[in-house]
């Protein structure tokens, strides 16, 4: 949405030169346009989280997405995803084979978003978003595990995820890694890196 109002911008001073006030007026147009997004679409799901524990949306890119799906290969069963925003690794593990492939989100608007790709794609019945408080969720049901979070959020994380998961399960984070785990196996470069965990590993050594 900001890259459209971005483009939008670009595209109107093209078509005609802009002079210091019309230039001004554009620009706090473009600034109340982004605020609306935020508080429209981004903020509602922020209400009921700590300040601490508040993670911007950022959509996961297609690169991070594959290498995700590239430490999942070969595994199979239920998957979920934590902070699940637009849904897009969801949908990609249900066209992978997983299932139950299941969303975890508190931001009415992104679920919203999720669902419509769903049913795009043709996956709506395949695959579900829940808005849940993912510290209130079992997991315990779930041998795998993606997280695209922040690091603060993910310290936190850890403990619950060694003390739910079962045995056999790999957690996959994308964008950050657990700050304090060792990753077996890590994918990608950059910002699209992503790194696997197996639990039974995890509990070995913590």
């Amino acid at each position: 949405m900001e890259d459209d109002i971005q483009e939008e911008v670009r595209s109107q001073f093209k078509d005609r030169g802009l002079g210091g006030w019309q230039l001004l007026q554009l620009t706090a147009g473009s600034g109340l346009a982004l605020y609306a997004v935020w508080a429209g679409v981004l903020m509602p799901g922020f209400r009921r989280v700590p300040l601490k524990l508040q993670v911007p949306y950022m959509p996961a890119s297609k690169a991070q997405v594959c290498n995700v799906m590239t430490l999942l290969k070969g595994r199979s069963g239920g998957i979920a995803d934590l902070g699940s925003g637009d849904g897009r690794i969801v949908l990609e593990a249900c066209h992978q084979g997983f299932s139950p492939a299941v969303g975890y989100e508190l931001n009415p608007w992104l679920l919203r978003l999720s669902r419509f790709y769903a049913w795009r794609a043709g996956h709506h019945r395949s695959v579900s978003y829940q808005r849940e408080d993912l510290w209130k969720v079992d997991l315990s049901t779930y041998k795998n595990i993606t997280v695209f979070l922040a690091p603060s959020v993910l310290s936190l994380l850890q403990k619950k995820l060694l003390a739910e998961l079962p045995e056999d399960a790999l957690i996959v984070a994308g964008r950050f890694p657990f700050p304090d785990w060792t990753a077996c196996k890590v994918e990608g470069e950059g910002a699209d890196r992503a790194w696997a965990y197996h639990i039974q590993e995890l509990r070995q050594h913590y």
